[in-house]
């Protein structure tokens, strides 16, 4: 259903069973919580991504580890995201981080944010997670590229569908109703959005 609305399939790395069938696997997500570089750069190998990230960089100490973890992943990955999250990073992370990676901003949810101020991310950055609308007004704050969300796929289970604007009820009902009017509804929005580059939306379902 995604596809047709020009979006590519998306998985952690710990559950690719759902992707098997796809021929292009969009963005390679990690499990941030209980990160296993070693397990994230063998599905990184096997599936060849067009998006990877790496290891949040919740200190500024991590930079270096994470960056040499990042180009090892870019062997096998389009693109690989570097998620800045410590604020120190701010005022230079421009410099600090190499223009060969997309910058990551953790869209804030209850599951995670980041306190970095969005003016700060002025190169191409991939949103990660959020809401539709908010994901679309941060992209007038920065040059976003591309994007992953799965927040449609679980208002989906309680008959909600987003309108263009926010979640409401489906007027029909349905799952398979609430995910299709969603995901036209959040294409529409970023139909007049002019970005640094033409960025491709990746959709992250999460079982």
């Amino acid at each position: 259903m995604a596809l047709a609305f020009g979006w590519l399939p998306a998985a952690r790395y710990t559950n690719l069973r759902d992707v098997k069938s796809f021929d292009r696997l969009g963005f390679l997500d990690i499990d941030w919580a209980n990160y296993d570089f070693a397990r994230h750069l063998a599905a990184a190998r096997a599936t060849r991504p067009a998006l990877t990230v790496a290891r949040d960089i919740e200190q500024r100490e991590q930079l270096p580890i994470i960056l040499e973890q990042a180009h090892i992943l870019a062997e096998y990955a389009d693109s690989v995201i570097v998620v800045p999250k410590d604020p120190a990073l701010a005022p230079d992370m421009a410099q600090l981080i190499p223009d060969c990676f997309l910058l990551g901003y953790s869209v804030p949810t209850k599951y995670g944010t980041t306190t970095l101020p969005p003016e700060s991310f002025k190169r191409p950055v991939h949103l990660l997670g959020g809401r539709p609308d908010l994901q679309r007004r941060l992209a007038n704050l920065m040059p976003v590229v591309s994007l992953d969300c799965n927040r449609f796929t679980l208002d989906a289970t309680y008959g909600d569908f987003f309108d263009g604007e926010t979640f409401r009820p489906h007027p029909l009902g349905g799952y398979d109703n609430c995910l299709k009017d969603s995901l036209a509804n959040i294409t529409a929005l970023w139909q007049d959005y002019i970005g640094p580059v033409v960025g491709s939306r990746s959709m992250e379902v999460r079982q």
